[in-house]
């Protein structure tokens, strides 16, 4: 079993470390550089900076931002929000950044995301896909308009099989499109890895979907980072064990100090799963 990975996450919004419950209801958490020089320190084995408002504020990431953080870290450092093609990414690995993750673009034209892979290799790309449960409860909102010729429109479209949709704009529009079809088509495009989100649990400490990690998991060959719910290690490691996921993500229970990355690490290593500990 390949060693498992513990990802901190900077949702930043406005320059400031962010965190709501389901993407909405935002709270302030922190200097995000000062937070990743911390997690560099606690011995984090990545870290993800998301600029949260980017695409749905139709800007760019905030570069300067970027920058700053990159030069406090040691750590792979993957970057996303508002990358709409090759030449953002482009300027984002120039900027410091390690990986880059799109999701809205992607979404939008697929195409944007297999030119930017080709360009910069399969390494460098990660496909963020935000993901909520379809049934009773969800939001009824119109999908995002896609291309005629989109598969979202055909093969990758929900049906009666499905159980969780793509949402973008963070988080804010529905597409229509099945998650683990796209999954599966996103790493046919390049992606070197995913960033899988459950909407319905981010925030509220109560665990992973783990159904969700698992059928995705289970959906492609690269590696996938389970995020959304971590509320306690033991979370993190039924992502593992039963979701089946690659890396764990959190934010809240980092930036609040409710757990530390040290304990988490030691945690899944007694729980008998490949971990590095990093500083003691």
């Amino acid at each position: 079993m390949l060693t498992k990975r513990v990802i901190p996450c900077l949702d930043v919004n406005a320059g400031r470390v962010v965190k709501g419950v389901s993407f909405v209801n935002l709270r302030d958490a922190g200097d995000p550089v000062e937070l990743a020089s911390y997690y560099d320190r606690e011995g984090a084995d990545e870290l993800v900076f998301l600029d949260i408002t980017a695409s749905a504020e139709e800007r760019d990431t905030i570069i300067e931002v970027v920058k700053r953080v990159s030069e406090q870290v040691f750590i792979p450092l993957t970057v996303g929000g508002g990358v709409r093609n090759a030449g953002d990414v482009r300027r984002l690995l120039q900027a410091g950044a390690d990986k880059v993750s799109m999701n809205t673009a992607a979404v939008m034209d697929p195409r944007v995301f297999k030119e930017a892979a080709d360009a910069f290799g399969n390494q460098c790309m990660v496909i963020a896909i935000d993901a909520r449960r379809i049934g009773p409860g969800a939001p009824t909102a119109p999908p995002a308009p896609l291309p005629a010729d989109h598969p979202g429109r055909g093969p990758l479209a929900v049906d009666a099989g499905s159980r969780w949709e793509v949402y973008v704009r963070g988080g804010r529009t529905p597409t229509g499109i099945d998650a683990v079809k796209w999954a599966r088509y996103m790493q046919e495009q390049g992606a070197g890895e995913v960033l899988l989100t459950s909407m319905d649990e981010d925030g509220r400490k109560d665990g992973y979907d783990n159904g969700l990690n698992r059928a995705v998991s289970e959906a492609v060959t690269v590696p996938v980072i389970a995020s959304g719910g971590a509320g306690n290690a033991a979370h993190m490691r039924d992502a593992i064990v039963d979701g089946h996921a690659d890396a764990v993500l959190a934010a809240s229970i980092f930036h609040y100090g409710e757990t530390s990355i040290v304990g988490v690490k030691q945690y899944l290593r007694r729980s008998g799963l490949p971990i590095r500990l990093g500083p003691a």
